[in-house]
């Protein structure tokens, strides 16, 4: 889809609770768009710091030594905020309530029963609602966009989680707005795997098939059935999700455990040093990758932190 006034193709942005990227229709296919280091996706991660205010990559590179103020595209459950998680709840959510007790950072209520995200920006409190902090991470994908296509970026279409109610949706889309794009659409994240599936396989298509789309993230899960027909079209038939299992989940029941066995060890209790927890769990996530593509040899495997 085209921009009529300055012939810039819409983007695509996927935004994630871990990881997000961006992507646009070129030369008859998708191309996924590398950021300015080199990756084609980017950390949904945003830090506060003294002097200035860092997004992806240079967001995720010093948490381990800001972990109060850096803030993650989705609440995590132990040391940053996952925006994607809290993005068009209220305060007195249950949901938000339960996690609230796991993070180390503040957060507040605003008017109308609004979470707020507190942090310490330039030696000041500020204060964030979870669409200014999702808002920052749809600029950065503007930015890698228009440095790619050499031209100004307006329309987008985002992916969202399927179970998304239309509070969170309203909520994204506003994000998308702040952060100087017009969302035209926002599609289930299964429906758009399913697309991509059927875009690319659309000449082995005939009559129609059932589609099984299983969409494990960093912090949600989706599973969806679809059926696509050989003309193209697509028709959802049945979604379910869950906000609160995805690899960041997988991450946190490691440290859980870390933590038990280093008080049971050593007799010391790190849930009160921020920064250990957070490079625990930068420890955690790459054994987890390890173990996940290895075959053999886990006896021999060992943490280090």
């Amino acid at each position: 889809m085209d921009d009529r006034e300055n012939n810039t193709p819409a983007i695509g942005i996927d935004l994630g609770t871990t990881y997000s990227c961006v992507a646009v229709w070129k030369h008859e296919r998708v191309e996924i768009i590398p950021n300015d280091q080199g990756n084609r996706i980017t950390p949904s991660c945003v830090a506060f710091c003294d002097s200035k205010r860092l997004m992806g990559d240079d967001a995720n590179y010093q948490a381990a030594i800001n972990p109060a103020n850096t803030i993650f595209g989705e609440l995590q459950k132990e040391q940053c905020t996952d925006a994607k998680r809290l993005i068009g709840r209220r305060f007195s959510d249950s949901q938000v309530q339960e996690d609230m007790k796991l993070w180390h950072f503040k957060v507040i209520e605003g008017p109308s029963d609004t979470p707020k995200i507190v942090v310490t920006y330039k030696g000041q409190e500020k204060e964030f609602l979870a669409e200014e902090i999702s808002s920052m991470i749809l600029g950065k994908m503007k930015e890698t966009a228009e440095s790619y296509l050499g031209k100004p970026v307006k329309n987008a279409v985002i992916t969202v989680p399927a179970y998304f109610n239309d509070s969170q949706r309203q909520a994204t889309k506003d994000a998308g707005a702040i952060a100087g794009l017009n969302v035209i659409r926002m599609i289930n994240e299964p429906t758009a795997s399913a697309i991509a599936y059927g875009v690319k396989n659309k000449s082995d298509i005939t009559g129609k098939i059932n589609v099984l789309v299983f969409d494990l993230g960093g912090g949600t899960f989706d599973v969806s059935v679809l059926t696509i027909a050989e003309e193209g079209t697509f028709e959802v038939i049945s979604i379910a999700g869950d906000t609160h299992l995805g690899g960041e989940d997988f991450d946190t029941c490691m440290v859980d455990h870390c933590v038990r066995e280093f008080s049971r060890r050593w007799n010391k209790d790190m849930t009160g040093n921020n920064r250990a927890l957070r490079r625990l769990r930068c420890a955690c996530e790459k054994a987890k990758r390890i173990l996940s593509c290895n075959t053999q040899d886990f006896n021999r495997f060992r943490l280090v932190a």
